[in-house]
């Protein structure tokens, strides 16, 4: 027992000081490849402080190796935008002034849901508060708000279509038939619900409605008063 702490306590040294002299940067701020490299050293140090078959100088060998990759990726990753990019990624644009770049999001293997959730995250509820939203190589969503943020009053908009498919459960929490989302759907521009890209509607009625190749648009509807908006 004696020789595990022993063997616990320099593997712990070992990695307060591989972690201190790979910097700073937060977890939530880690590019892949450092989020990768950390995961693979963890594993690596739980080896030798554990298993008293494997000598300690491997494990701190191993701990060694992956910091000097990561030292080498680094110093590769700054020296050109190239670089960088093959490295870590490049940001993605999702939203502009003219609405969701659904390429964008399908290029980084996201969906509206996943959109939404991040905004959310943020602070933002409605896609037409913000004129830009970039997803950083680092997985976090950085946000331009709308002039008239300040000015606007809170709603929580429902997703009724997402990416050419209804989502019933929120159709139905607005109170609108299916017939009904076709009926606006067609008033709108799009031939079938397989054309629009998204469809928000909030509490008050407003609609945000982009189909996949154009720009997006907000209008109001009737809904029925008094449903409760339960789902998101």
């Amino acid at each position: 027992m004696i020789i595990i702490f022993i063997r616990a306590v320099a593997t712990f040294i070992t990695l307060l000081v591989v972690m201190r002299l790979m910097g700073k940067r937060q977890i939530g701020e880690m590019q892949p490849f450092e989020f990768v490299l950390t995961l693979l050293i963890a594993d690596l140090a739980c080896i030798p402080m554990s298993d008293i078959s494997v000598p300690l100088i491997y494990g701190i060998a191993a701990i060694s190796a992956v910091f000097i990759l990561h030292q080498l990726l680094s110093i590769l990753e700054q020296s050109s935008q190239f670089s960088k990019r093959i490295i870590s990624g490049k940001p993605s644009l999702v939203i502009t002034k003219d609405g969701i770049n659904f390429q964008e999001l399908r290029n980084n293997n996201l969906d509206l849901e996943d959109l939404i959730e991040s905004m959310r995250a943020g602070g933002y509820y409605s896609l037409d508060d913000l004129d830009y939203a970039i997803f950083e190589s680092n997985g976090k969503l950085s946000a331009k708000e709308k002039a008239d943020y300040a000015d606007k009053k809170p709603s929580l908009p429902l997703l009724v279509i997402s990416e050419g498919k209804i989502i019933h459960e929120n159709a139905d929490n607005v109170g609108l038939s299916v017939e009904e989302i076709k009926e606006i759907v067609r008033k709108h521009g799009a031939k079938n619900i397989k054309h629009v890209g998204v469809m928000t509607i909030d509490e008050n009625g407003k609609v945000y409605f982009q189909t996949e190749k154009s720009r997006y648009e907000t209008f109001t509807v009737d809904i029925k008063r008094g449903t409760q908006w339960q789902n998101l």
